[in-house]
């Protein structure tokens, strides 16, 4: 099966379906139906051909939420491109460094086409560098619209299921970093094996907030209900952040059954909605709200469930998640209609020993929640530091095998090769098994999870070092669990020679603006040092964990003083 193939299956049985309302902060929603999705997307596929892509070539989208990112993606797949979603410039990010990163993207991923829309265009232009290889900059309110549906036309029906269809970009802290290349295929073995976790049915409703350049929200809420036949609210990311009580209005209105969440929403939910935005919802519809993308926390779910049970909100509701887009989506899930396992294990052999056994008699305990178990389809193994398979409850990297995994990473050869271990995909993600359980800990090389966003330090800390007064080389970031907001948090630490207190608030402020400008995160907690603080390795190169230990014990110190 192909992707064409499915929506013109889809379409012959019920094209007056509405697939996706598309929902807006001063506007009506907007109901399209599957036959005007197809004909949008048509347009786009026709404007494609005119423009000489040829299918199998990549198209960058950069759009905001709204119809012509529906039409623009799927007139890609109609045409038998291969399209990739990016994100747009917002006001928070400098477009200095935003040019610099789509620059480079370009230039590994050599597309034929970049769709953007008329505010847009003039910042598309002047990132295309001359030599690129890029054919056309396509502006959405130029595509002529067609009247008649003419599925001969379209050139996607020739596609196999081997071929590539789509690009997912992971969302990096400053940059847009490598695409996950994935098959027709792969991605129909996905929806297939994570529908029937779901037990999917046509009594669902999907409804979405999430950005469709990030997995969570191209193939859980968007992809799958589209390809399901199931109905799909689409609201903007950038409208949830400012008033997240719309998701619940938007579950009541349309009865919603699933919905997906990072765990900083959990936190972000219940701490911000206030009763008045309250009135006249009922989450009750609700089978599953899915907590995926960062490690997931027991105390996130309780906090949440306190908050909205009163609205109707089932405790087993609240689900987990293990996802990846090398992976298509979905690696395991929790079973729905029971709450997910949460293991209390012994703190300190955790931390320490990086085991998961019983809390002994006096000692801290700690509640660790599970992701699920792997899809039917998936195969999971956890790694000791020898690649060696390690025990159950014993912490190790997560490795797995499916028939949903990822072509490569497009154009990029060498790190497709590193990421394999005899047939096995190395995650970089820490965890154990437990019964069955998956229990995801943490990142390999000291990512840092930020909202469901993965913050490279040694990004940050270059943005750092670009700050006047601060030493090149001499800073060091790292994360710190928040159990208020239910994410983490990041620290960065710079040395500077300057010794006057005020003069070290100035830099620290500059930092913080830098960092925030720059990059995918607000930044609040940046310390100056003087020279020498900051610890390295024999070799020369920042030690994060030592850093982060004598950050704790100093500020432990504080504390205690004061």
């Amino acid at each position: 099966m192909i992707f064409p193939g499915r929506l013109k299956t889809l379409h012959a049985r019920t094209p007056e379906r509405v697939a996706v309302t598309l929902q807006f902060p001063h506007a009506d929603d907007l109901s399209v139906t599957l036959d005007q999705l197809l004909r949008g997307s048509q347009s786009f596929a026709q404007t494609y051909a005119r423009e000489g892509i040829q299918p199998g070539e990549v198209i960058v989208l950069i759009l905001q939420h709204g119809e012509d990112l529906l039409y623009a993606f799927w007139g890609a797949i109609l045409h038998g491109a291969i399209p990739a979603i990016m994100p747009f410039l917002t006001e928070k990010l400098s477009p200095e460094r935003y040019r610099a990163d789509l620059a480079s993207l370009m230039s590994v991923t050599n597309p034929s086409a970049i769709v953007t829309y008329p505010e847009f265009e003039d910042e598309v232009r002047s990132a295309i560098r001359e030599g690129d290889s890029v054919c056309s900059v396509i502006v959405t309110n130029r595509i002529e619209p067609q009247k008649e549906l003419n599925f001969d036309s379209l050139a996607g029906f020739g596609r196999k299921p081997e071929d590539i269809v789509l690009l997912q970009h992971s969302s990096g802290t400053t940059g847009l970093q490598k695409g996950v290349a994935l098959s027709h295929r792969s991605v129909f073995n996905q929806l297939n094996a994570y529908s029937r976790a779901l037990s999917l049915s046509d009594e669902d409703a999907v409804v979405s907030w999430l950005p469709l350049y990030h997995d969570m929200g191209l193939i859980a809420g968007f992809i799958m209900p589209i390809l399901s036949g199931i109905p799909l609210v689409l609201m903007s990311p950038f409208d949830w952040v400012r008033a997240p009580y719309k998701l619940m209005q938007s579950v009541t209105k349309y009865r919603g059954t699933l919905t997906w969440l990072p765990n900083f929403a959990f936190n972000f939910c219940a701490q911000k909605i206030r009763d008045r935005h309250l009135e006249g919802v009922d989450l009750s519809s609700l089978r599953a709200i899915i907590n995926c993308s960062e490690p997931v926390r027991f105390e996130s779910h309780q906090a949440f469930y306190e908050r909205f049970k009163p609205y109707g909100l089932k405790w087993e509701a609240l689900q987990t998640s293990y996802a990846m887009a090398e992976n298509v989506f979905g690696v395991t899930q929790s079973r729905l209609g029971t709450a997910p396992v949460v293991d209390e294990i012994d703190r300190e052999a955790f931390m320490v020993r990086r085991v998961a056994t019983s809390p002994l008699d006096g000692r801290p305990a700690m509640r660790m929640m599970s992701s699920g178990r792997p899809l039917e389809n998936v195969a999971i193994r956890i790694l000791d530091e020898k690649g060696r398979e390690a025990p159950e409850r014993v912490v190790g990297e997560i490795a797995l095998k499916s028939d949903c995994m990822l072509t490569g990473y497009y154009n990029r050869e060498d790190i497709t090769k590193k990421a394999f271990m005899d047939g096995w995909y190395l995650t970089g993600d820490y965890g154990y098994m437990a019964g069955g359980e998956i229990f995801v800990s943490g990142r390999k090389k000291d990512m840092i999870i930020v909202g469901g966003r993965n913050v490279y330090p040694q990004d940050l800390e270059a943005l750092a070092c670009e700050v006047p007064g601060v030493h090149a080389g001499r800073a060091v970031a790292f994360g710190m669990f928040d159990e208020a907001q239910g994410t983490e948090e990041v620290v960065i630490i710079v040395e500077v020679d300057a010794e006057d207190p005020a003069e070290q608030g100035k830099i620290a402020d500059a930092i913080r603006l830098h960092v925030t400008k720059n990059s995918a995160i607000a930044l609040r907690h940046v310390r100056v040092v003087g020279p020498q603080w900051i610890i390295k390795t024999s070799s020369g190169k920042t030690s994060r964990v030592a850093n982060k230990e004598k950050f704790i014990r100093e500020l432990q110190s504080s504390q205690e003083a004061g």
